[in-house]
């Protein structure tokens, strides 16, 4: 998946865990993926990659979320009651996460919080 990141609150929920001695994974609702790919913006191409990514990761006990975070413009207003501008790449969908405690995300060579830079206006 092109420009992906673990992200959100997988990655906080874990901190917090092992933090408070406890298992990884306890409370984990899901496994947060991220890409961006403003290419294919099809709802098709997005649960092609999370059957994929599901059936490669059959074996451990976690729910993956797969999001491509160039068409979340797309349905968020349906969603949420109001609209967002597009997002730019992943790192700028994390930026734009909710809560701060989970606006966080990693790739294996880089990670990216929504408190290390200012949200895009």
């Amino acid at each position: 998946m092109p420009d992906c990141w673990l992200a959100a609150g997988s990655i906080a929920q874990t901190i917090w865990n092992l933090s408070c001695g406890q298992p990884a994974e306890l409370g984990l609702k899901d496994v947060d993926l991220i890409y961006f790919d403003d290419r294919d913006l099809s709802f098709e191409a997005e649960a092609g990659y999370e059957r994929r990514l599901r059936e490669l990761f059959r074996t451990l006990p976690i729910n993956l979320d797969v999001k491509n975070e160039a068409r979340v413009h797309l349905w968020y207003e349906q969603r949420f009651g109001y609209a967002i501008k597009p997002h730019l790449s992943g790192a700028d969908a994390i930026a734009t996460f909710p809560t701060t405690a989970t606006a966080i995300g990693g790739t294996p060579n880089r990670w990216q919080t929504g408190v290390l830079r200012p949200l895009r206006t």
